[in-house]
């Protein structure tokens, strides 16, 4: 081994020492019997010789990076991320205004909203930060309300409380999201209360849709509604009351009674928003995103990172 291999395998060992294992200068001095103010210097030297590479990451031209790769291997157009915050109701407050900014982004007008965790959260950052300049002139829900006195799955409040906050028209959904029965449902959906509702499905130009995990709380009757199909099919995420696995299938079954927006209706939107709260899983995530109903997503950076990280 030549002199400058060897001076290059010491630069590299106080390297490794120093940056890879947390020790110090001072320790590692000690360990090969020199002064810490030579180990001080063995580190500059190895920085200008090219043994140490320091790159400096802006959280926005990662987020960014990470978008473009979401864009490259989706259908996604675009979309927020958010670095965590110091807990998960922080994460989420986050996730609320970039749901908010993007729906400025995009000039929506015409917004159908689901329901869950975050839409909740999001309806919260409105009350306490409203915009009344907002370009959105009407909103209405995309599922009907839920038995339970959860606020997150009450859609017409929360549709009303959106409205409220973004100066905008709220249209309602007088319906129950799960009936006693599939010919109950085929019943509602003959009324004029569900046909007014579907006029505006058409209307829509932006859909801001739940990307939550399977098994969800609350389970919303899945077991009458599927039988073991969701077990079978490896279900692993939900959309508004739609189930669907790891490959993007959106899992179907005859006894679904579940009252929301048609899967076709759905698809016709311009833009479907996906909206990922703090504990929205990687499974999750990469099942939705190859439903390929998603051209826009809010969701952890960390969250979107995961996705290339387990591949």
């Amino acid at each position: 081994m030549s002199q400058r291999e060897e001076k290059l395998r010491r630069l590299a060992y106080v390297a490794r020492r120093y940056y890879l294992e947390d020790q110090k200068q001072s320790d590692i001095a000690r360990e090969l019997g020199v002064s810490r103010p030579l180990v001080s210097r063995m580190l500059s030297e190895a920085r200008e010789l090219g043994v140490v590479k320091i790159t400096i990451c802006q959280p926005e031209l990662q987020t960014s990076q990470l978008l473009d790769r979401l864009r490259l291997s989706s259908s996604l157009q675009g979309g927020v991320l958010v670095e965590d915050g110091a807990d998960d109701e922080a994460t989420n407050r986050c996730l609320s205004q970039g749901a908010v900014q993007l729906l400025g982004e995009l000039g929506s007008h015409c917004l159908g909203v689901g329901w869950g965790h975050l839409i909740g959260q999001l309806v919260t950052w409105l009350e306490e930060n409203p915009q009344p300049q907002s370009t959105v002139t009407h909103i209405c829900p995309l599922v009907g309300n839920a038995s339970i006195p959860a606020r997150n799955y009450q859609s017409n409040e929360n549709v009303r409380l959106m409205a409220q906050q973004l100066g905008a028209s709220p249209h309602f959904l007088y319906l129950p999201a799960l009936p006693e029965s599939l010919e109950e449902k085929q019943l509602l959906c003959s009324t004029e209360v569900y046909r007014q509702i579907q006029a505006w499905w058409e209307e829509m130009d932006t859909a801001l849709v739940n990307i939550g995990n399977y098994p969800s709380s609350p389970d919303f009757a899945s077991l009458v509604r599927y039988g073991s199909l969701l077990q079978q099919e490896r279900t692993c995420g939900r959309l508004l009351v739609y189930y669907f696995n790891e490959t993007g299938k959106i899992i179907q079954s005859e006894q679904d009674f579940a009252i929301q927006i048609p899967l076709d209706a759905l698809r016709r939107c311009p833009r479907i928003i996906g909206v990922c709260s703090a504990n929205t899983s990687v499974r999750a995530l990469r099942g939705a995103l190859r439903t390929g109903l998603f051209s826009h997503i809010v969701a952890r950076a960390e969250l979107a990172k995961a996705l290339f990280t387990e591949m």
